[in-house]
């Protein structure tokens, strides 16, 4: 089978399939109690996404379970800023945490060696893809530079990143140079990726709702820009999906700004408008990952409402963000038994 016969590919290249093509977004996971065994196995999270074998043991447990119609490669936004030696550490009940970085630190940033230091991520894309079915689509990601920066800036996620907005508008010629060496990183990591199998890529924006209307065009769209044009200047077939989460609105020109062949929308993005946006091509979303743990009704009628809406155009059914680990298994079960209209 060619890649463009995968279900998410036919999407990505404008088509409607029915039922749509699923997987959800963080489906390797703390939910499945296979994935916590691996965890545990594997030492430290950083660990556990530099292990080719482990990586890619938890990389296939959803589709074993579930069948998705696309594995995503099981690693983290962050590698990027670790191999730029940030110090990059995860913290119990604290989550990422790294040295924050200044301005001397961002021009002393040195893009040697980084690639290097992604060869086990590589290399477990390159297992999967030899482990994967033939059917099932192999996702490649990375972090989009904004989200990543504000990570780099402060040392650690807050609230509403206000300390890397505000290092934004006091050093705009630092986070300028910051933003197109994540992007320069990124665009070279990507292309990695698709050499070593991947059938299409998703770029994480997962802070892109803080900004406002000129930050999102300057620290959002461009980068994004820049990335994809980097990525199809070398790979001109390369499938690019992005998720800029929180983005509302701004949405409306998001494809076309960007050139992503697909965008991906966060459960607050109103039906009506997902279905304007999906007469550009491509969506992707957006079921609210509360309604998995709620299961019950409360998830058939939002996998429903989903269908109903834009199961007559080119869809690719996922979660408005990352399955939470409160989440039940057997309601992800009920979930794509639901999204395929499959009798239980």
């Amino acid at each position: 089978m060619s890649a463009k016969s995968r279900k998410i590919v036919e999407v990505l290249n404008g088509k409607t399939v029915s039922p749509p093509p699923l997987w959800l977004m963080r489906q390797a996971g703390r939910y499945l109690p296979e994935y916590r065994a691996t965890r545990a196995e594997a030492g430290s999270f950083l660990d556990l996404c530099y292990s080719p074998e482990l990586a890619t043991e938890v990389t296939l447990q959803p589709i074993r379970r579930y069948a998705f119609d696309a594995a995503i490669l099981f690693s983290d936004i962050l590698v990027i800023p670790d191999a730029l030696k940030r110090n990059v550490r995860f913290e119990e009940g604290h989550g990422p945490r790294m040295d924050p970085i200044d301005v001397d630190g961002i021009f002393a940033l040195k893009e040697d060696g980084v690639q290097d230091h992604l060869k086990p991520v590589l290399e477990a894309v390159h297992r999967i893809r030899q482990a994967l079915p033939e059917e099932t689509a192999l996702l490649g990601f990375c972090g989009a530079p904004w989200t990543v920066a504000t990570y780099m800036i402060a040392g650690h996620g807050t609230p509403d990143q206000a300390p890397a907005r505000l290092f934004a508008y006091r050093e705009p010629e630092a986070f300028a140079r910051l933003l197109d060496l994540l992007a320069d990183l990124s665009a070279d990591y990507l292309v990695a990726q698709i050499d070593a199998g991947a059938d299409a890529v998703q770029i994480f924006d997962s802070w892109a709702g803080v900004l406002g209307e000129k930050e999102f065009a300057d620290y959002a769209v461009r980068p994004m820009r820049r990335i994809v044009d980097a990525v199809r200047s070398r790979r001109p077939q390369a499938k690019i999906i992005a998720f800029a989460k929180g983005a509302g609105l701004q949405l409306k020109t998001y494809r076309q700004e960007t050139r992503a062949d697909a965008i991906g929308l966060d459960w607050s993005v109103p039906l009506s408008f997902a279905a304007e946006l999906q007469k550009d091509g491509p969506v992707q979303g957006n079921l609210d990952p509360m309604r998995v743990v709620a299961g019950g009704a409360a998830l058939d009628e939002g996998v429903d409402a989903i269908l109903q809406a834009l199961g007559n155009g080119p869809l690719i059914f996922n979660l408005g963000h990352g399955i939470t680990p409160q989440a039940d298994p057997e309601n992800v079960t009920r979930l794509v038994a639901r999204v395929r209209g499959e009798a239980r």
